[in-house]
């Protein structure tokens, strides 16, 4: 089976965490996330990605913007 290899930029879901990022790099072997919203980057390994659908980061970005707002959703 081929490893899953994300684009730069791409939104992909880091499955160890349960957290949806974009692409920013590649150090090494593992991938740098970026946040949706903004934030501090993350290193992931590539066994841990997996591509996500468009509604998925809609919904993620959506439920950052709520966060951000401090409104009880």
């Amino acid at each position: 089976m081929t490893a899953y290899v994300p684009a730069k930029g791409e939104f992909v879901r880091d499955r160890s965490r349960g957290r949806v990022g974009r692409v920013m790099d590649r150090a090494g072997a593992r991938f740098q996330l970026r946040p949706i919203g903004g934030g501090v980057e993350w290193d992931v390994d590539p066994a841990d990605l997996e591509p996500v659908p468009v509604s998925a980061v809609l919904s993620e970005h959506v439920a950052e913007l709520n966060r951000r707002s401090g409104r009880p959703f």
